[in-house]
């Protein structure tokens, strides 16, 4: 079994309030969900209203597709025209792995 996470900084567009937050940062967790069948929450930067941290995870029997679902993950995000990709950052664990 391999578990993979990814951690997506994100900087929103034209946003003034964290209720304007919500309104962009759940469609954006709904159709990462919905496309790539994995785990998603905004789970961090909550208390500032134009940075999301965006999190993904996936377990598969491959590490490879892991890999592919996470890279596909954030090539659709980094995609959005809503917002700006600031960083990325994945972990990936094997059976290996304590």
């Amino acid at each position: 079994m391999f578990v993979g996470s990814l951690e997506l900084d994100v900087l929103l567009g034209d946003v003034r309030s964290l209720k304007q937050k919500r309104s962009a940062v759940r469609p954006l967790l709904a159709d990462v969900r919905k496309r790539f069948d994995v785990s998603v929450a905004e789970a961090g930067h909550l208390d500032l209203h134009r940075r999301a941290l965006v999190g993904v995870a996936v377990v598969a029997a491959d590490g490879e597709h892991v890999r592919d679902v996470l890279d596909a993950c954030e090539r659709f995000v980094a995609a959005r025209p809503e917002l700006e990709l600031l960083s990325a950052r994945r972990r990936l664990l094997g059976p290996d792995d304590d």
